[in-house]
C-alpha cells in the first residue's frame, strides 16, 4: 500500500510540475518532470541527555541548567521530525531527498531522529563526523537511500586562530563534503556551519571569511576535476547573502543568468532583498541559512536535475505564537526555559527538477519511488 501511495505521489507531482513549467492547458501536457527537494535545517542544539566529559554539554543534561530530560528530548525529536517531513511539501508532497543539518551533538541524535514515526518510512541514511567545536555541535547529512548513493565523504577541518592571539586556536565546526550518485547522476554536497558573530559582526568577520576560503578551495578542486560538477553548498553561514564572506570570498551571484562556468548562484540573495529571513534578532531578519548552487545546475539540459525554485519553510506552527517574540521562529528554549518549540531558525530548501521520458517515468512508477 505504501509503495502504491509513493507511486501515485510521483505521478501527481510530475503532472503538476509539467503544467507549471510548460504553461500548457491541463489537456495538453507535452513534458513530464520529476521533482526532488534538497533542504537545510539548523535544528537548534539537538543534544541527547547524557553528559559527555569531552564537550560542554553539561547544561543539556537532566541535572544541568536546562534540565534537559528524556521527555523534552523525545518531544524535540518529534517536533523536528514533523518539520522535516513537511519541508518542500507544497509541491513535492514528499520530504527532502537530501537534508543538511547543523547543531547536532553526535551520531546518536541523528539515529534517533530518522526513526521517528514521521520519517522512518523514508529510509534515511546518515553521514556524520565529530567536529572539534567546543560546544560539541556538528553538521550532518541525511539522505533517502532510495535516491542517493554516497561514494565518498570527508570532514574538512577549518583552522582559525584568534586575531589578537595567533597562538590560540578557535575550535569550530568542520565542513562536511559528500559526493555520490543522486538517482544515478554525480552530485556533491557541502554542509556548513560557519563561526558565529560572537564578539560582534565586524570583529568576527575574518573567521567566516576563512570558512568561505576553505569552501572555495573545496569547490575549485571539484571543478578542476569536472568543470560541470553539480555542487550544492548549504548551511548556516552566520552571514547574509550580501556579506563579504558570501558575495566576495565565496564569490556568489544573485542573477542566475549571469552565473558562468565555475561560478555559484545564490537564490537566497533576492529573498533577502525582499525582507525575508530565517532567524530574527532585535526586530530584524537575517537570512543566514542558505543553499547555493554551481553553474551546472542552472542550465537548460534537462537530461540532469536543474534548479527550479528556492524557499523558506515557515508555516504558522513554526512561529512564536505570542509574547515579546511573537512571529519569530518558535524555538525550543528561550530565556525563560523550555518552550516546547522547534528551532530558532527556519529551514530552507530548493527544488530540483528533471525531465523524464514517458517510458522512464513508467519504469520509475513500477519501481515504487
Amino acid at each position: 500500500m505504501l509503495k502504491f501511495i509513493r507511486c501515485f505521489k510521483v505521478f501527481f507531482i510530475t503532472i503538476i510540475i509539467s503544467l507549471l513549467w510548460t504553461h500548457n492547458s491541463p489537456a495538453q501536457v507535452d513534458k513530464l518532470y520529476l521533482l526532488r527537494t534538497v533542504a537545510f535545517y539548523n535544528v537548534e542544539n539537538l543534544f541527547d541527555t547524557e553528559n559527555d566529559p569531552f564537550i560542554f554539554d553539561d547544561d543539556r543534561t537532566p541535572t544541568g541548567n536546562d534540565k534537559w530530560t528524556i521527555l523534552k528530548y523525545e518531544h524535540k525529536l518529534k517536533n523536528l521530525s514533523r518539520v522535516i517531513s513537511e519541508i518542500g511539501g507544497e509541491i513535492s508532497q514528499l520530504p527532502p531527498a537530501i537534508l543538511g543539518v547543523c547543531e547536532v551533538e553526535n551520531l546518536k541524535v541523528l539515529e534517533d531522529l530518522v526513526i521517528q514515526p514521521a520519517l522512518i518510512s523514508y529510509n534515511y541514511g546518515i553521514i556524520h563526523y565529530d567536529s572539534p567545536d567546543r560546544r560539541g555541535i556538528d553538521v550532518g547529512l541525511l539522505y533517502q537511500k532510495d535516491l542517493f548513493i554516497p561514494q565518498h565523504s570527508q570532514s574538512r577541518r577549518l583552522l582559525i586562530y584568534e586575531a589578537d592571539d595567533p597562538s590560540k586556536r578557535v575550535y569550530t565546526r568542520d565542513q562536511l563534503v559528500v559526493s555520490g550518485l543522486f538517482e544515478g547522476e554525480p552530485m556533491h554536497f557541502i554542509v556548513n556551519h560557519w563561526p558565529s558573530r560572537s564578539g560582534g559582526e565586524a570583529r568576527s568577520s575574518y573567521k567566516r571569511e576563512s570558512a568561505a576560503r576553505l569552501n572555495r578551495k573545496i569547490i575549485d578542486s571539484l571543478h578542476q576535476v569536472d568543470p560541470y560538477a553539480r555542487i550544492i553548498i548549504m548551511g548556516d553561514f552566520n552571514d547574509d547573502p550580501t556579506n563579504r564572506s558570501i558575495r566576495k570570498v565565496l564569490g556568489t551571484k544573485a542573477d542566475k543568468g549571469k552565473t558562468g562556468i565555475g561560478e555559484l548562484f545564490n537564490p537566497m540573495e533576492s529573498m533577502l532583498r525582499k525582507g525575508m529571513g530565517t532567524l530574527a534578532y532585535r526586530d530584524g531578519w537575517n537570512l543566514f541559512d542558505q543553499i547555493i548552487l554551481s553553474h551546472a545546475l542552472l542550465g537548460n539540459d534537462y537530461s540532469t536535475y536543474q534548479f527550479y525554485r528556492a524557499g523558506i519553510f515557515n508555516p504558522e506552527y513554526l512561529l512564536t505564537p505570542s509574547g515579546q517574540y511573537k512571529g519569530y521562529p518558535f524555538r525550543s528554549y528561550d530565556y525563560g526555559g523550555y518552550t516546547g518549540g522547534y528551532s530558532d531558525h527556519f529551514p530552507v530548501y530548493v527544488y530540483l527538477i528533471k525531465e523524464v521520458p514517458v517510458p522512464l517515468l513508467l519504469e520509475t512508477l513500477e519501481g515504487g519511488y
